[in-house]
Formats: C-alpha cells, structure tokens, sequence
C-alpha cells in the first residue's frame, strides 16, 4: 500500500518520528498517537506503513519540498485531545512532552490559543479528583515545555 501524501499524514509522521527518537515507544505515546491518527485522518491501515516509513524501511511519501506546518481549522482541537490524553495518564514522559511541544510547533499553536486550551482544561478540572490531577500535570507541562 502507498501512503498518499496530506497535511494530516505529514503531521502524524512528524510526532511518530518524535516518538520513535529513542526507538521505543510507550503506551502512554502509543495512545496519544491514536488520538492524532484519528484526528488528523490517518487511516488504521496506514499507521503500520508509517511506522516502516518513520524505521527507514520504506521512503516517505514527502519530499523535502513539501511543507504542511502552519496553521489550520480543527489543529487547535487536535492539539487539546492529545494534551489531555497526556495528561490523563499517570506518568508524563519526556517523550510525551518532546511529541506535544514538537507538534505545537509544526502547526503553529498561538500564545493566546494555547492560553485558551489551558483555560478550558482548567474549567474541566473542578469537575472531579481526575480533572484536579490533570490541572496539577499540565502545570508540569508548562514548567517542562513553556509556551515559547
């Protein structure tokens, strides 16, 4: 099968490629990365070929003239989902926040945006002991990975 390329694809091998940096990838990157395939549009049936693309064992279906960062309808959206599904979990990796803080980067999440999805995963946290918790984690992320 041939990986056709799309901004949503290219998207989704740049954060498996983080993942991937350390040759191993968790759970905890493993269900963040399903949050962004489904997000972004990566078929299931693509996500194994992506996997070869992101070993080197297959080439990528991108060139380096291809660029697909910057801004879209729906990024913001994608970019909370996995957040939370970061935070959701009870160990925060490194790896985790290196996938998250790269991919805010390649679709140009804003300072005030980001602001916004802080303030709203805030909102949610005094609904229940978990939404605290996952106030109390997202202010580790943003000591680990500040907006810059």
């Amino acid at each position: 099968m041939t990986l056709i390329p799309s901004r949503g694809l290219y998207l989704y091998l740049e954060s498996l490629q983080i993942a991937f940096d350390d040759e191993i990838v968790t759970n905890d990157e493993a269900q963040i990365l399903r949050i962004l395939a489904q997000s972004l549009g990566v078929a299931p049936s693509d996500t194994a070929e992506c996997r070869s693309v992101v070993r080197g064992e297959v080439s990528s279906p991108f060139t380096v003239d291809d660029v697909y960062d910057g801004h879209q309808m729906g990024d913001i959206t994608t970019y909370q989902s996995a957040l939370i599904a970061a935070l959701d979990d009870d160990v925060i990796s490194e790896d985790e926040w290196a996938m998250l803080d790269h991919l805010r980067r390649i679709i140009g999440i804003q300072e005030d945006q980001h602001a916004l999805i802080e303030e709203a995963i805030r909102a949610m946290g005094d609904v229940d002991a978990e939404g605290r918790r996952r106030v109390e984690r997202l202010e580790r992320f943003l000591t680990v990975c500040p907006y810059n």
